[in-house]
């Protein structure tokens, strides 16, 4: 997915592909009552949230008068129901084993009078919320209860994820029957009175969860109580997904749930969800929808330079070529995600990904087993509406279980000419194969298009009357706005996921997996520089793309000056990942897999419109042993049309085929681990347009590259509350696809080699039910870093490409991580980060080659050493306040710091010693939101509201400093986001 950097809204490409027909089914509505739905929709989410800020703290106790002779439970059920305003839920095959009711209450209290329902009856209840749950006594009882007619006592124990045994902070402790209940804390703990109760059960829920109910008896400890995710899946993603464990893998990780995810998307992209995480920098860069740029530890996500890996349920995602994250393919996820970990670091991953920096890893839900979804809608500044649908069929008694979800996206975006429109997906179908067997089918994906801009100097933007929302390449044609510079792009993610359980001590976990793309990048092109067209005004008024079409209709010849052109990716690949796990002795977990991926792009440049013109005159030219050509070789005489390849066109080959490796020893509060890796890498190019077809070197030979990783760590509970974990590794990964090859031809750059990297870390933690803390403490030396930057000589017009090898780097930092509870309605916290990444050595001497791979030049040495990496802030920080203000309502407050923030400079640019590049000025941001939870129409629902830069502050959030000079006026630059809002409305049914 390497195309140009700026790509395509929703202005021409066609419609972006519709979701799948199951999905949906609410678009299909009758376009008039749709709009009609939807007008509703939104008119109640805007009144609903003028309403929150005027809610009163009023009970919903309810007292219940009923006479009932030998009546069915269906009938008193249904009373209670009008009465109460409470909902029941039940399957309707247990009415079948209830028995007759006889029952005279006047004014009791609806929790006493449901003791009376279900005294005689084969099956109990729970208040859920608000609403009543049906369920047999013989499948709630999960623990063993001990006889015992009275427990009068207080009850403790700790509440966590049944599948990684993470603490579940904040779930729901009630004792059944009554409304007395409470949350567990930072750790998981809980403390619940239950001296008043006889025969006392305890009601375990949070959201994602499949609910427990435990008996107590004369138990005054319960001990740890595992949730299980409403997904079933998750037992297969931690085998498969890496997933981490506080508390016993030896990792800085940190994880947030599908609560904080809803309760803080708004409009924004994946990664900005977690900017309060230590290490992490986030920025928006332009503005366009999913084009967010993330930094772990000063190691980028950007394209060329990917060293933070993304994974989907354990499947890698990274572009294969160039190791970028494109977050639009994946832009609907949030909507689906169970769980988001970022792994600084080494991280937990067996397989070798580009996560010299870290990995932020995705699991979505999986097998759901209840039924049920949700309707909603979103909308916010900028012309921001979001339209979002999930239905979830539950499991059945064959086995079975599906899930789909589909969401509309779209808005003008923050700037000019960022006009976006995203349709995104994702289905689950499952089967239970056996009890020991599961066989599901995954997709998830978005069909989107996006307007783009590039950075731009500091003074134009303060001189523009658009001030930070100016798009230089913005233009009109035929009345409506026209953004050439634009993104367009499809990649559906398929997996086919086998979990089998083969007995108490084994298992094997395997999913294939594809993914499937297609889109590309607009770009302006011809023989006119963008600086000389025509606009509708001055410098700062959008380009006149009119007059350009009158421009080219005058030409004698009917060629075109100017023209629209799109860089396009049509990529497929394919992997396979199993892993087999199994316990040795008592005390250690080993796990053994493959992994293997295949990979092809096809890479071309396409003519898209001619703006009034004919046809663009598009001859071959030039001398490749110059080092310079353009258009195609084997049509030296072209006359290129809407639709037609120019520029370049190749298809490149990348595949991987690697084993691993990983023991686990855990005794007590001890565990220990070690890890080993290897895999066998190999690029190869086909080359269309710079051989002939009759040339045997218009195919590159494979091009091979050995890596491993060796890594191990340990993690030492001392007590309940205070841990202590190391890990060291030694990592090796193969060059990108762009530093193998030179000057965009089949040429091997032989002075690429396999990047390096030694780490190691030490970590601490205390934990006690009100307060939390996390100090890590990491060095990183990153060695055999490659960059192959290619430039065009003014003058000869000729192409070159200088090989930069061997450039050395330093990460070193401290992280901390505080939270604090000091009653149950209020949590704060924060983090504090401190890097001190730069160059450890100079390059060089640097050959400068020509497209034939011919030494033409020298650069004697590359000043690098003591130089800030830059492109990140070294210095960040964060602070966080939740308040309860109701049962039913929730505010929230975020702070955000970032300073000694270096700008990038390129590695060609340090030609002379001394160079100072440019520091972004310190910046702090604010941003708030508010959650409001309420009944309608007997459903679930929720008012959700978020802004971002909540003081409009105006501050610069990427800049590039080509020259080194550390001047402003020199900088180009994309400013952050101004303020941005959203208000949006969830109904579960």
């Amino acid at each position: 997915m390497d195309f140009s950097t700026f790509s395509k809204p929703l202005y021409f490409g066609g419609l972006a592909n519709k979701i799948t027909p199951v999905i949906n089914c609410f678009f299909r509505i009758n376009p008039e009552t749709k709009r009609k739905l939807m007008m509703r929709i939104k008119l109640i989410t805007i009144l609903l949230f003028a309403a929150c800020l005027h809610l009163s703290a009023s009970s919903f106790s309810q007292s219940i008068s009923i006479s009932e002779k030998n009546a069915s439970l269906e009938s008193v059920l249904n009373k209670i129901e009008q009465q109460s305003g409470y909902d029941v839920f039940l399957q309707t095959e247990l009415l079948n084993k209830s028995t007759k009711v006889s029952i005279d209450v006047k004014n009791t209290p609806m929790d006493k009078v449901l003791d009376k329902v279900f005294k005689n009856q084969p099956f109990t209840y729970a208040i859920v919320g608000h609403t009543i749950v049906l369920k047999e006594k013989t499948t709630v009882k999960t623990v063993t209860a001990i006889t015992s007619a009275i427990a009068a006592s207080i009850v403790t124990g700790k509440v966590v994820d049944a599948d990684t045994k993470e603490p579940l902070v904040g779930a729901s402790v009630l004792l059944k029957g009554t409304t007395k209940a409470t949350s567990t804390g930072l750790d998981g703990s809980f403390k619940l009175d239950v001296s008043d109760a006889t025969n006392p059960v305890i009601v375990f829920s949070y959201i994602g969860y499949v609910s427990k109910e435990v008996e107590v008896a004369d138990k005054t400890k319960l001990g740890e109580i595992g949730l299980k995710s409403s997904a079933t899946g998750m037992s297969e993603v931690v085998v498969n997904g890496d997933v981490a464990i506080d508390r016993k893998t030896p990792v800085a990780v940190t994880s947030i749930g599908p609560q904080f995810i809803a309760e803080h998307i708004g409009a924004q992209d994946i990664p900005q969800l977690l900017s309060g995480i230590p290490g992490v920098m986030v920025t928006a860069q332009g503005g366009g929808y999913g084009d967010s740029r993330i930094s772990i530890r000063g190691f980028s996500s950007k394209s060329g330079n990917g060293n933070v890996a993304f994974t989907i349920n354990g499947i890698p995602v990274n572009d294969p070529e160039t190791g970028a994250i494109y977050w639009s393919d994946f832009s609907g996820i949030t909507d689906v995600a169970s769980s988001i970990q970022v792994q600084r670091g080494l991280g937990a991953s067996k397989i070798i990904i580009p996560s010299f920096g870290g990995t932020v890893n995705i699991t979505t839900r999986s097998t759901d087993m209840q039924q049920g979804g949700y309707i909603s809608q979103t909308i916010g500044s900028d012309g921001y509406e979001k339209t979002a649908i999930l239905i979830s069929t539950g499991l059945n008694s064959n086995g079975w279980a599906a899930t789909f979800q589909g969401s509309k996206n779209s808005g003008n975006g923050f700037a000019d000419g960022l006009s976006f429109l995203g349709y995104n997906y994702f289905g689950n179908i499952s089967k239970v194969l056996s009890p020991n067997q599961t066989l599901s089918l995954n997709i998830i994906g978005a069909s989107q298009t996006h307007g783009q801009r590039a950075e731009e100097s500091i003074a134009d933007y303060q001189q523009a009357p658009q001030g930070i929302k100016w798009n230089y390449y913005d233009g009109v044609k035929n009345g409506q706005e026209y953004n050439p510079y634009n993104n367009f792009f499809s990649e559906p993610l398929i997996s086919i996921n086998h979990d089998w359980t083969i007995n108490s001590k084994s298992s094997l976990s395997t999913v294939v997996y594809g993914l499937f793309g297609n889109g590309g990048g607009g770009d302006i092109a011809g023989s006119v520089p963008v600086a000389n067209l025509p606009r509708v005004g001055n410098f700062y008024t959008p380009i006149d793309f009119d007059a350009v079409q009158r421009t080219n209709a005058a030409s004698a010849d009917g060629s075109a000056s100017t023209y629209i052109d799109d860089s396009h990716d049509q990529t497929n690949w394919y992997g396979l990942r199993s892993t087999y796990r199994t316990i040795l002795g008592k005390y250690i977990d080993l796990s053994v897999g493959i992994d293997l991926r295949y990979y092809v792009g096809n890479h071309y440049d396409e003519v898209h419109d001619l703006l009034g013109a004919d046809y663009v005159q598009y001859n071959y030219s030039g001398n490749p042993a110059l080092g310079t050509a353009s258009g195609d070789i084997n049509n030296p005489v072209y006359n290129a049309v809407v639709g037609s390849k120019i520029d370049y066109y190749n298809r490149d080959y990348v595949e991987s085929g690697g084993a691993f490796a990983q023991a686990e020893y855990s005794k007590n509060n001890f565990t220990a681990f070690a890890t080993l890796s290897g895999s066998e890498d190999a690029d190869k190019r086909t080359d269309f347009f710079n051989y002939l077809n009759s040339d045997p070197n218009q195919t590159s030979r494979w091009v091979n590259y050995t890596t491993y990783q060796a890594k191990t760590g340990a993690n030492y509970n001392i007590n309940s509350q205070m841990n202590v974990f190391a890990n060291i590794g030694y990592l090796t990964k193969p060059p990108y696809f762009g530093n193998v090859f030179e000057n965009y031809t089949n040429q091997i750059n032989k002075s690429a080699i396999t990047e390096k990297l030694f780490s190691y870390e030490l970590g601490y933690g205390f934990k006690t039910s009100d307060f939390s803390a996390k100090v890590n403490l990491y060095r990183t030396q990153y060695s055999d870093r490659a960059f192959a930057s290619s430039y065009s000589d003014p003058t000869t017009e000729q192409l070159y490409t200088a090989n930069v090898s061997g450039v050395g780097e330093l990460h070193q930092g401290a992280e901390l991580e505080l939270k604090y509870r000091p009653i149950k309605e209020i949590s704060v916290g924060g983090m504090l980060s401190l890097g001190d990444w730069y160059y450890t050595s100079n390059a060089g001497p640097v050959s400068v080659q020509n497209n034939q791979g011919a030494v033409v030049g020298t650069v004697k040495q590359i000043y690098l050493k003591n130089e800030k990496v830059g492109d990140a802030a070294q210095t960040t920080a964060a602070a966080f306040a939740d308040f309860n203000v109701l049962p039913q309502v929730k505010l929230g407050v975020i702070y955000n710091f970032y300073g000694n923030y270096t700008s990038y400079v390129p590695f060609q640019t340090y030609t002379s010693a001394n160079l100072q590049p440019y520091k972004i000025p310190d910046y702090s941001l604010w941003s708030v939101n508010g959650v409001f939870k309420f009944k309608m129409a007997g459903f679930d629902s929720e008012l959700i509201a978020t802004v971002n830069n909540l003081l409009n502050t105006k501050y610069i959030s990427d800049s590039e400093d080509y020259g080194g000079t550390g001047q402003a006026s020199n900088a180009s630059v994309y400013y952050g986001l101004g303020r941005v809002f959203t208000t949006g409305l969830k109904v579960k049914f």
